[in-house]
């Protein structure tokens, strides 16, 4: 059962906060009422209050609330959308290079005008200050010089589309054709360098050939021994048919040297003189004494036993004790070898033997001997080559195969025409030609002075290069 006491407790509390709400609720309702008829006041003393709140100009409270904002913020985003879409289209036309510079003036003159538009002073204002009251008058204004300006932009690209379209094909083809092309060269400099070590790579087999060689003559010198033998006439009678082979390669020199007496009709009448170095002379001696090669005459002989080839007179020795021509060739390390197909086979260090330079002295190499053909240990002969002996040489020193064609093995590839003295000794279009297989007349060499004229140019190489050294240090 509820009590009467506490209930009537209750509702005196009850009505106290009702009470005290509705007071509340009266003095916000008259304050309100008083700010409001206050700024009537205020506004009609100053001539305004005819139109009160149904003017055109907006207080700063109404701005949180105008719809007039959004739709300024929508015109400002369409001008800078178009005026970037312009600037985009002027780039891609300087990138394609179109003859369109008119075009690319065009495309930077819309967006230009986006920018001037929005920079004038009236609309300026509209962005610069929330405060300021918008006018709806110059939102129109600005609305129309803006889609007017949209208007001549999409126009412009419209008609401008088609050449940029096919600029871009155009380019797209050409960034094409370069990809293919550098496929193309890394390609071919790839190949280049696998050939290269291709035609150095010997069958696993003959990897040791000349180990077992040398392991013959060890065990039996006296029959590979040579020294305090007398020389045999054949070697140095100028009436047989005299081949000169300088190698370091023992299969490669027994390859040419039967291949040339399988194919000769007298082999016998056939004298070879083979020139090795001291590492490669034991191993030369067994392999040419082990074979009969059809009663040719083989001679093998080391650099060393040829004792005027010394630095004081051969000026290529001097240069291949150079620190920088031996970092030429021995820092030729992959990533570097494969940039330059053109001069990959030149940096090849067997250039760095005198093998390759004895060619050069082969009169004084053999001073009784009137003609010598020349045969490099990369060649298999495949005909009797007796008939060479038989040319008129006219008075020339060497014969050797045309392989002229076009630009192929001109001066200009293999000498340096920047150089005034070399532009004027020298025709770039010259052919120049393969040493594989030359025809030398010594007599007409040493008439001539080949030699000489080797060393004179040898001498000024050294000069240059030693100038061009002490230039850079």
């Amino acid at each position: 059962m509820v009590n009467p006491r506490f209930l009537r407790s209750r509702i005196r509390t009850f009505s106290f906060s009702f009470t005290l709400i509705a007071l509340c609720i009266f003095f916000t309702l008259s304050f309100l009422f008083t700010a409001s008829s206050h700024q009537q006041n205020h506004l009609d003393s100053d001539g305004g209050g005819a139109h009160g709140f149904e003017s055109i100009r907006r207080s700063v409270l109404a701005l949180k609330t105008d719809p007039l904002k959004p739709r300024l913020d929508q015109i400002r985003k369409q001008a800078d959308d178009h005026k970037s879409l312009a600037l985009m289209y002027a780039s891609y036309a300087r990138k394609l290079k179109l003859e369109s510079s008119k075009l690319v003036r065009i495309f930077a003159e819309l967006s230009r005008n986006f920018s001037d538009l929005m920079g004038k002073p009236q609309y300026r204002t509209l962005f610069s200050n929330d405060a300021v009251p918008v006018d709806e008058s110059i939102v129109r204004q600005l609305e129309k010089e803006v889609k007017e300006r949209i208007k001549t932009t999409r126009q412009v690209i419209g008609e401008a589309k088609e050449s940029f379209d096919n600029q871009l094909k155009i380019q797209k083809l050409k960034d094409t054709i370069f990809a293919v092309n550098e496929q193309l060269t890394k390609a071919k400099k790839q190949g280049a360098f696998s050939s290269l070590i291709a035609a150095k790579s010997i069958p696993k087999s003959l990897h040791c050939l000349s180990m077992r060689l040398m392991e013959e003559r060890i065990a039996h010198p006296e029959k590979y021994i040579d020294e305090g033998k007398p020389t045999p006439p054949e070697v140095e009678d100028p009436n047989l048919y005299h081949y000169a082979l300088f190698s370091d390669n023992v299969v490669a020199a027994s390859v040419v040297v039967n291949s040339a007496t399988k194919n000769a009709k007298e082999p016998w009448k056939h004298v070879f003189h083979v020139v090795t170095d001291k590492m490669n002379l034991g191993a030369m001696q067994v392999m040419f004494k082990l074979k009969d090669y059809n009663g040719a005459h083989v001679e093998v002989k080391a650099v060393e036993d040829y004792k005027f080839l010394n630095s004081s007179y051969v000026p290529v020795l001097r240069q291949l004790e150079s620190a920088n021509l031996q970092r030429f060739y021995f820092e030729n390390k992959l990533e570097n070898a494969t940039k330059d197909t053109t001069n990959m086979k030149f940096r090849n260090p067997k250039y760095l033997s005198i093998l390759n330079h004895l060619r050069f002295y082969l009169p004084e190499m053999y001073p009784k001997l009137h003609k010598v053909l020349f045969l490099d240990d990369d060649i298999v002969v495949q005909k009797d080559l007796t008939g060479l002996w038989k040319i008129d040489m006219d008075g020339k020193v060497n014969g050797a195969v045309e392989t002229c064609f076009g630009s192929f093995h001109r001066y200009a590839q293999y000498m340096n025409f920047s150089h005034p003295l070399i532009k004027a000794r020298f025709n770039p279009k010259a052919c120049a030609w393969a040493y594989g297989m030359n025809f030398f007349d010594l007599d007409a060499w040493r008439r001539e002075k080949c030699t000489e004229e080797y060393h004179y140019w040898q001498n000024l190489f050294m000069i240059d290069n030693t100038y061009a050294t002490t230039k850079r240090l």
